[in-house]
């Protein structure tokens, strides 16, 4: 199911829209003194109460649309509409639902107002997002088919023309496909003109015709043609849709025209195409599609007149549709006989040309650092790794390189060699200018790990020592290790930095493996409590609230001040990330502060707004919400009991033990999809997710159970190997064999079968 919103300063035209349409059906009426009243008296009803406030959203248009070939009756479709207005929180507000037909899938129009009786309004606050979790809420409680969550990438389908839609009337066939072909179009592409409109919609047998008033009003009519005999009427844009009109198709046009990123985009497809032809001594202009395909991921359509090439159609993947002439006249084939000048030649790559050898760099660039990345072990450095490979090291990750198969795809067979000599002998070269620049890099990152430290231990930003060894904690969080009064990497010796500290009581296993995302949100964790980080800094992420799981002994020597300030930093991104991955559960409001009391936080109103606090600090630091989630909140009719209800939830947690960042780290493995550690942590480390169960149960259908299965069936198969191996131990003892480690394993296996003491004193006169 799909659920449509959009809000308006009138109702009349949306009303006329809705009670207009042939064979339209009234399915109830919600929140009046009866379900006998006629449209119009309905329609005084909702203007004058919207009328009771200025605001310019007034009125509320939903539309709740089911797939093609799914069927509801009349009376669960109202219920359902009932349902998702209650949700959205509409459900005390006048408000009609009306079913429609013209259409080939079964939808319903909803029309009400957010304007209370007392002239106040109701929040619509994340409308859109609560609109998604309330749909699908609905889709799993009436088991309906699910509608995507993403935007589909992917060609309008051509579908049949009305005359051939047997048992459909033509003039509402001729207005559903125009409206799903349309549709389609302006969602897909960032549309500027109607020129342009009418050559994206002329695949689809639509002509437009547009008119200009004498107040400078444009007006637009669809009609289809499909030059073999069937041709309609043109259909004004406002009865087609209402967002099909001339004047709000300008809007939209306009919009996209004025954008700041349009200029962008050009200068960026401009390089890319003219590197293109930087690479090719000769293209076959028929080919040119499949280069730019491959070579750059740009689409493009050719422009023909008489079965000539005139130019190419660039669909970019900003939305936006360019021609090579709007970009520069430069590109234009016609202005590039250079290259599409002669037809008798094949497409072939310049090999003295620049672009080439700079490509045959990136290959072995690429294939160098990928060797390095999916190794099972990364042992050393990167430029370690580099200096370590030889050419044939690096041929499996050449050969599943897609720049390097597009190259070498423009050699002919018996040129293979030449190219791959080329390759090989340009690795040594490359292989040093990578070694040189990658050591520069860690030599640079390995003297800021070091300067970090000095700003650390001067600012006693943690309460560590060289007397009891206790600074290794902070060389760890980083990934470095001292030795013999030398920093380096925690991986590698080949970089070191002089660090005169003496002989310091550290233990040679001190190395411990830490992930290297964790050390690198400690070293930005620590820049920005050094106040280091910029604007153009990497930001931290969601990770940043579980340093203190990762490093605990590290964190528990943290200064209190710094600890304070530390918990409202990391709370900010962990936050964010929550809102994002709670959006297809959010209905309204209370379900914002259910998701997260689940996970361990609860929120406060202050006398600024709203601050959200959590059960993982020490010193109850909260984490101001922005505004607009202030006034969100704010929304909830009885807030007071809302926020009363979070206390008796928090407690419990902190009653069960589960104020342990391991189960908000359970949870978040469980949002991510990373069932396997879940797994694993649920079975082998007791840990219980923090999450609300609806999410919980989600996941649960969306792979978590077969995980859980699978662990289980496996542990099981353990054991009875493990009870297999005892059984093997007891026979060997019965017969003679073995020793004392036999007998050890036998005494420790003892069952009615295997137990035979108790049996002594009735067999003492037979022996084995």
């Amino acid at each position: 199911m799909i659920a449509k919103i959009s809000y308006g300063e009138t109702c009349q035209g949306t009303l006329n829209y809705v009670f207009g349409k042939e064979g339209m059906r009234v399915l109830g009426y919600g929140n009046t003194f009866s379900q006998s009243i006629s449209p119009k008296f309905f329609g005084s009803v909702l203007h004058f109460q919207g009328q009771r406030n200025a605001t310019k959203n007034r009125y509320a248009h939903i539309s709740l649309n089911l797939p093609h070939s799914e069927h509801l009756d009349d009376g669960t479709f109202f219920k359902i509409s009932e349902e998702y207005m209650q949700e959205m929180g509409y459900g005390e507000q006048p408000y009609v639902v009306v079913r429609h037909n013209d259409t080939k899938h079964e939808h319903v129009h909803i029309v009400s107002t957010i304007v209370k009786e007392d002239g106040k309004v109701l929040e619509i606050f994340n409308s859109h997002r609560r609109s998604m979790a309330t749909r699908q809420h609905l889709e799993k409680k009436y088991r309906l088919s699910k509608a995507p969550t993403t935007k589909q990438k992917r060609q309008l389908p051509i579908y049949r023309l009305p005359e051939l839609q047997f048992g459909m009337d033509v003039e509402k066939g001729t207005k559903f496909y125009l409206q799903d072909v349309l549709n389609g179009i302006n969602q897909k592409y960032k549309v500027r003109s109607f020129e342009e409109l009418a050559k994206l919609v002329k695949p689809y047998h639509i002509e437009l015709r547009t008119t200009t008033s004498e107040t400078g009003r444009i007006g637009v009519a669809y009609g289809l043609n499909n030059q073999k005999g069937y041709r309609t009427r043109f259909i004004n844009g406002s009865a087609v849709h209402r967002k099909l009109s001339g004047p709000k198709l300008q809007k939209v046009f306009d919009t996209h025209s004025k954008s700041k990123m349009l200029p962008m985009h050009r200068k960026r497809l401009l390089k890319q195409i003219e590197t293109t032809y930087g690479l090719f001594k000769t293209i076959q202009p028929r080919e040119l599609e499949n280069v730019l395909k491959e070579y750059q991921c740009i689409d493009i359509k050719w422009e023909e007149s008489q079965d000539a090439i005139e130019g190419y159609t660039i669909y970019d993947k900003s939305g936006y549709v360019f021609t090579e002439r709007e970009l520069s006249p430069n590109i234009r084939m016609q202005n590039r006989l250079d290259i599409f000048g002669n037809v008798n030649e094949p497409t072939k790559i310049d090999t003295e040309g620049k672009q080439f050898k700079l490509e045959i760099q990136k290959v072995i660039k690429e294939a160098l650092t990928t060797s390095y990345l999916k190794s099972q072990k990364q042992n050393g450095l990167l430029s370690e790794h580099i200096m370590t490979r030889n050419f044939c090291n690096i041929v499996p990750s050449l050969m599943v390189s897609n720049n390097h198969n597009f190259l070498e795809g423009y050699f002919p067979t018996n040129q293979r060699k030449e190219f791959r000599k080329a390759v090989e002998d340009a690795f040594p070269m490359v292989r040093e200018r990578l070694c040189e620049l990658e050591t520069k890099k860690e030599k640079e990152a390995l003297e800021n790990k070091f300067q970090l430290i000095g700003d650390v231990l001067k600012k006693e930003i943690f309460e560590v020592g060289t007397k009891e060894g206790s600074v290794r904690l902070l060389f760890q969080s980083l990934g470095v290790k001292y030795n013999e009064n030398k920093l380096s990497f925690t991986n590698s010796n080949r970089h070191t930095v002089p660090v005169p500290l003496g002989r310091l009581p550290i233990p040679e296993n001190m190395e411990k493996y830490v992930s290297s995302g964790f050390v690198r949100q400690n070293h930005l964790m620590l820049q920005m409590l050094l106040e280091r980080s910029s604007e153009n800094s990497p930001k931290l992420t969601a990770l940043a609230i579980f340093l203190p799981m990762i490093f605990p002994k590290l964190y528990e020597k943290m200064n209190p001040v710094y600890k304070k300030q530390y918990e409202m930093v990391a709370l900010a991104p962990y936050i964010k990330n929550a809102e994002r991955m709670h959006a297809p559960f959010e209905k309204s409001p209370k379900d914002y502060i259910a998701l997260f009391n689940a996970k361990g936080f609860y929120f406060v109103k202050g006398e600024n707004g709203f601050e959200v606090k959590s059960i993982y600090t020490e010193y109850e630091t909260s984490y101001p919400l922005s505004q607009r989630t202030s006034l969100y909140l704010s929304s909830i009719p009885d807030l007071t009991t809302t926020l009363n209800k979070q206390g008796p939830i928090i407690q419990g947690l902190v009653q069960d033990g589960r104020n342990n960042l391991k189960n908000l780290w359970a949870g978040h493995l469980m949002e991510r999809g990373v069932y396997d550690k879940v797994t694993f942590m649920l079975t082998s480390e007791k840990a219980y997710p923090n999450l609300h169960r609806e999410m919980v149960q989600h996941h649960m259908d969306n792979g978590l159970r077969q995980s859980l299965v699978q662990v289980s069936e496996r542990q099981f198969s353990i054991q009875q190997n493990r009870r297999l191996r005892k059984g093997v131990y007891t026979v060997s003892s019965l017969l003679g064999v073995g020793g004392k480690k036999t007998e050890e394993v036998f005494n420790g296996f003892k069952n009615e079968m295997t137990d035979w003491s108790k049996y002594k004193r009735k067999s003492r006169g037979f022996s084995f």
